[in-house]
């Protein structure tokens, strides 16, 4: 056998050498952090459920889900053990990396334009912001001026025609 026809085979074995060792290496990765969870941490299921670590045992997880809801879990549902900041943040809506000279940026412009001082008389008048009718203005009529008359032509045109025939 030749060289190149045993080529792909070694380029596959390769491949799935490097993906098997990847693989481990996560899975052992995953292994040492089930390991290193201590009581009181909290960790999240690969259910997607937060929870505080009450007992580890040498398979099995005591959580604790809520006030008087304790659940036993195998090692191996632990998805991930979570930092203090980050349960926190999680699962009470507490923000500990806030600073506190950094200056807090509000939902809505409201609290932009509130000012201490009162507001001046002139301001409490309404601004009108609409159209004014036609109908509702006086018309001055002079004695030389004639009532305009639409054209009958004018009527029947619609916005495409044209006005050559």
């Amino acid at each position: 056998m030749s060289l190149v026809t045993l080529l792909p085979f070694i380029v596959l074995i390769g491949a799935m050498f490097l993906m098997t060792r990847s693989a481990k290496k996560k899975q052992n990765a995953a292994a040492q952090m089930r390991n290193d969870m201590q009581p009181g941490s909290g960790v999240r299921t690969i259910g997607g459920m937060y929870a505080t670590v009450k007992e580890v045992n040498e398979d099995t997880v005591l959580l604790d889900a809520g006030p008087g809801v304790d659940l036993l879990f195998a090692k191996n549902a632990i998805g991930a053990v979570l930092s203090d900041d980050e349960y926190n943040r999680l699962v009470h809506g507490i923000e500990h990396d806030l600073k506190e000279d950094e200056s807090v940026v509000p939902d809505d412009a409201s609290s932009l334009t509130e000012t201490d001082e009162p507001a001046d008389a002139s301001d409490d008048k309404p601004i009108d912001l609409g159209k004014k009718d036609v109908a509702d203005e006086p018309v001055e009529e002079s004695a030389d001026a004639e009532p305009k008359k639409a054209d009958e032509a004018d009527l029947k045109k619609s916005d495409g025609e044209s006005d050559a025939k």
